[in-house]
């Protein structure tokens, strides 16, 4: 039944005590999760802080004039913005249980052992991720394929994974923000008034010189390694030997993947594609072990092998190697590993969307706003309302375009050039959306690589050292780009084809994770 108990009260502007109460509620309800359940919080009490803090937000906003069905669309609208990312993460979560059966992450830790120093590793890590980042424009596709390799490949040399997590995604973070494919790094622009290439360029004055002292920190830290843990690499390799096809062969699902995504297929489209393709070597290169998984002899072979498929993309893969330490590396995926994950995502979703309906958000934000008198104190603010969004709002594409649409009039009326404000939305809104454990990249991470967001945030040194590095830049009114006052940006016909995604206008774009 349509509400309509408040159909004729008048909507009230949210008072800043309005808009701070549910903040203030949140971080306190996360400090005692925390404190009470420590590294456990995330699996249940965090996703029961945000959704009591979204009721609080709800009632704060009934009580200004907001009808309940209204403040529920809201909440329902901003969850829905993040149904491409649940997909990803129930395809990477099948792609992570068939590579495991398949060989393919297997084949990676073998060749890793034997080729990659511990001293170098964490360099090599962020270097390979950024590389292959920048080539497909997506970090969520190398974290969820590369990545889980690459933490496995660690703690079989026995360096730091909670370190190699951070490098994973400082490289990962740096490809993304800089290809020309990236979803993110189209938006940004699209939604600031100024073209592609023009925003890159812009970029590379902050971007370079952050991803310069983060390679320089990951080859510092690793030169000092001191192993300690590491596999008896012998053994180990003896063991994955013992039980599975080793070879180029198995990395013809991560190949697959990389190929759809430089083609620009849908992300939980072509991992999903190098799931099922998992599968099917599985069942070519390692029969065995899909019929040793199973572990049912009333079936026949051919209902077997649909099983262990259809088992290690639902529920994950359980390797059985004999070497104890190597079984937990290569175990695990299915998508029933990712749905703490996306209860978390949804649940800070629903808050961030009933902040921002009820203009809770922008109250926060107006003051920041009015005070900045100075350009470099605009440009401040714009990073300072980007991160805040993504803490708030859980969510890096609602915090570019929420950001953008506050600040482009007021870039344009002070004569400062968009690819400025497109620029700085990248440097804050995009690189910090993986540090914040509630935040749709962060939960991603996290749920992916199996390593919390407290663990690996000290390590993840280009996503906190490029906004270091932008507000300095703020702070010396250096690189921010002039135009006349009142200037927008329009598009030439030769620059058409790069404005947004495909051709689409900012409120156009399907939000899918980057």
């Amino acid at each position: 039944m349509p509400d309509t108990s408040n159909r004729k009260r008048p909507l009230k502007t949210a008072s800043t005590l309005d808009a701070l109460i549910p903040v203030i509620a949140l971080v306190a309800l996360l400090g005692a999760s925390v404190y009470l359940y420590g590294g456990d919080a995330i699996g249940g009490p965090v996703q029961v802080a945000l959704i009591l803090c979204a009721m609080l937000a709800g009632m704060i906003g009934y009580k200004n004039g907001h009808s309940v069905e209204k403040l529920g669309k809201a909440a329902v609208d901003s969850i829905s913005t993040a149904i491409g990312a649940i997909f990803i993460l129930l395809s990477v979560g099948s792609l992570i249980g068939t590579w495991n059966m398949s060989g393919t992450i297997a084949t990676m830790v073998h060749w890793g052992l034997q080729f990659l120093s511990p001293n170098w590793y964490y360099v090599a890590a962020a270097a390979i991720s950024a590389a292959i980042a920048l080539g497909i424009g997506s970090a969520w596709t190398v974290i969820g394929t590369l990545g889980v390799a690459l933490i496995g490949i660690a703690t079989a040399l026995g360096v730091s994974p909670e370190m190699t997590a951070g490098a994973v995604i400082s490289g990962a973070y740096f490809g993304d923000k800089i290809s020309p494919l990236s979803e993110t790094t189209n938006l940004a622009p699209a939604v600031a008034g100024t073209n592609l290439y023009t925003h890159i360029r812009a970029m590379m004055a902050t971007t370079i010189p952050s991803i310069i002292i983060a390679l320089g920190l990951y080859t510092f830290f690793g030169l000092r390694e001191d192993v300690t843990d590491a596999f008896d690499i012998g053994p180990a390799l003896d063991a994955i030997e013992s039980v599975f096809h080793v070879g180029v062969l198995t990395m013809i699902p991560l190949l697959l993947v990389i190929f759809l995504a430089v083609r620009k297929v849908t992300p939980s489209l072509s991992i999903m594609a190098g799931a099922l393709l998992g599968g099917i070597m599985a069942v070519i290169l390692q029969p065995d072990v899909v019929l040793g998984f199973v572990n049912d002899p009333t079936l026949a072979t051919p209902w077997a092998m649909i099983k262990g498929v259809w088992d290690a993309m639902a529920t994950g893969f359980v390797a059985d190697t004999g070497f104890p330490r190597l079984d937990i590396l290569l175990s695990g995926g299915g998508m029933s590993s990712m749905l703490t994950t996306m209860w978390l995502i949804i649940s800070a979703l629903a808050f961030g969307g009933i902040m921002d309906y009820t203009g809770s958000l922008a109250r926060l934000i107006d003051p920041l706003v009015r005070r900045a008198k100075q350009d470099r104190a605009i440009v401040a603010a714009t990073g300072v309302t980007a991160i805040g969004i993504n803490v708030i709002a859980a969510d890096q594409y609602l915090a570019i375009v929420l950001t953008g649409n506050i600040y482009k009039t007021e870039y344009e009326e002070r004569g400062i050039a968009p690819q400025t404000l497109s620029r700085e939305i990248e440097d804050t809104a995009t690189v910090t959306s993986p540090l914040i454990p509630w935040n749709s990249c962060g939960a991603y991470v996290a749920g992916t690589l199996g390593i919390e967001t407290v663990a690996y945030f000290p390590f993840a040194f280009f996503n906190w050292i490029n906004p270091i590095v932008s507000f300095i830049y703020a702070a010396l009114g250096f690189q921010i780009k002039r135009v006349d006052p009142g200037t927008a940006f329009e598009e030439t016909p030769e620059e058409a084809k790069f404005y947004g995604i495909g051709g689409q206008k900012a409120d156009e774009v399907p939000l899918e994770g980057d």
